[in-house]
């Protein structure tokens, strides 16, 4: 498998959308948790462009539209009809004054306050500020924006902002866009796949962007989530493939699992996967980032960069060779489930 491996979003959307197995990420170029030089930026995206990437993936709120602006530039360089291109609905981005802006965890960005909107009209005025800003015709995908519990803070929340997206016509504004062919395709970006499944149980969508749901530590979406997925040819973006941190840095001290410290329970059966890392010399990040793949419905992992050499460092993980042997050793000491596609098992090639 290389960067250049390409899959099939699915079989059903009237524009066919192939996707690099290696996508780019645009929150970390929002100047997520810290500043990223503009030339850093550029460099990023110009390395994941020369090594193959073809699948680039931003959002409004990735530094109140920092990320898309840098995404504009690098665009313009590649040629739109080069590249894939994911965006994302429900949040508004608008003038404020100074004390009023809301940068979450993104620093040093535009003068900007986030209102959460997933009506009609919020959908149609985010997407067009998007294209604004990111200087395209259209995007190839859009999703809907964290309506998760863990992103709107209860479940109550996550409820009301899903009736909103229906009751208040934001979905049929994304029909209307795909129907039109401004859009290939529709899905949601959320942290927890059980909203994803309420979603599909509503409307039809061509795909997710699950963010640390299904990795070598969680595979509850096992379950039924993504054997439904299997069964309404739903393809799925997969980001975060390290748990926020972990399955990159291992099971040291102040190691990070969904953006806070790892519990104890999640240290140890990370050292138990570090283990057998060791005994076959594969670096855990590579097990990690290669093992989501395995799933027939993952389409694509987007891990971030904030430079070129991070952008290398990938795309080195993705070709690094595991041995067969190390997946079902994983398999035998109960360190994934007995369910798990595993990499080594069957081509997953569009």
């Amino acid at each position: 498998m290389t960067a250049l491996t390409t899959r099939r979003l699915n079989a059903r959307t009237a524009r066919r959308l192939d996707l690099t197995v290696m996508g780019f990420g645009g929150a970390p170029l929002g100047n997520l948790y810290r500043k990223v030089a503009e030339a850093d930026a550029q460099a990023a995206l110009q390395a994941a462009f020369d090594h193959g990437i073809r699948y680039f993936d931003t959002a409004p709120q990735y530094g109140l539209g920092l990320s898309e602006m840098r995404f504009a530039e690098a665009i313009e360089r590649f040629g739109r009809q080069s590249v894939q291109l994911s965006t994302k609905i429900g949040r508004l981005l608008l003038d404020c004054e100074p004390d009023e802006v809301t940068p979450e965890a993104f620093v040093d960005v535009p003068q900007k306050r986030i209102v959460f909107d997933y009506s009609y009209d919020g959908v149609m005025r985010s997407y067009e500020a998007s294209r604004e800003r990111l200087r395209v015709a259209n995007a190839d995908i859009v999703f809907v924006h964290d309506v998760c519990a863990f992103s709107q803070g209860s479940q109550e929340a996550s409820d009301a902002r899903v009736r909103e997206l229906f009751d208040n016509g934001g979905y049929k504004a994304l029909s209307e866009l795909k129907a039109a062919g401004e859009i290939a395709a529709i899905g949601a970006g959320v942290n927890e796949w059980q909203v994803c499944e309420k979603l599909l149980g509503l409307a039809d969508f061509d795909c997710f962007l699950l963010a640390g749901r299904y990795t070598l530590l969680e595979q509850d979406a096992l379950e039924s989530f993504l054997p439904l997925c299997g069964q309404r040819d739903v393809g799925i973006i997969l980001g975060g493939p390290y748990n926020s941190g972990i399955l990159a840095t291992g099971a040291i001290e102040g190691a990070k699992y969904n953006y806070a410290d790892a519990p104890p329970d999640i240290l140890d059966r990370v050292r138990r996967i570090e283990a057998v890392c060791a005994a076959h010399s594969v670096p855990l990040i590579a097990a990690a980032l290669q093992f989501v793949l395995g799933h027939p419905c993952v389409k694509t992992v987007i891990p971030g960069a904030v430079n070129a050499a991070e952008v290398e460092a990938n795309i080195a993980l993705l070709h690094r060779i595991i041995p067969p042997a190390f997946w079902s050793d994983l398999r035998t000491e109960g360190l994934v489930r007995p369910d798990a596609p595993l990499p080594n098992e069957a081509s997953n090639a569009a």
